[in-house]
C-alpha cells in the first residue's frame, strides 16, 4: 500500500470515532490545551490525550508546548488527502449520474 493510502486510512480511522470528531471540531474554533478540552467533554484527561495522539498521528492536529501545557490546534493541511480522495470519487460519481440521467431520459421517450 502506498503512503497516500496509508495516510487516508489514518485520517478515516481518526475521524471514525465520534469523540475524536467532536474534539477535532472543537479545535476548529481555536487552539486549546488538553485541560480545557477535558472540561469541554465528559471524557477523562488520559482519554482526551489518546484521542489527540490519534488525531496528531493522522496529521489532523498539531501540538505546541508552552511551559507545562500543550496547546493543540487543527492542522488544515492534514485534510488534503481526504479532500483529494473525495474529489476523485466526486468526479467518478458525477460522470455516472450524468450517464444514468441520459439513460433514463432515453427510456422515457
Amino acid at each position: 500500500m502506498h503512503s497516500a493510502a496509508v495516510l487516508e486510512d489514518k485520517i478515516f480511522q481518526a475521524l471514525a470515532d465520534p469523540s475524536r470528531r467532536a474534539i477535532f471540531e472543537s479545535l476548529t474554533r481555536g487552539e486549546a490545551p488538553v485541560k480545557e478540552l477535558t472540561g469541554r467533554f465528559r471524557i477523562s484527561q488520559p482519554a482526551i490525550s489518546q484521542h489527540l495522539a490519534t488525531l496528531k498521528d493522522a496529521g489532523l492536529v498539531h501540538g505546541r508546548r508552552e511551559g507545562r501545557l500543550v496547546y493543540y490546534r487543527v492542522e488544515p493541511r492534514g485534510l488534503k488527502p481526504l479532500i483529494d480522495w473525495i474529489a476523485h470519487y466526486r468526479a467518478f460519481w458525477t460522470e455516472r449520474v450524468e450517464r444514468l440521467e441520459e439513460l433514463l431520459e432515453k427510456m422515457d421517450e
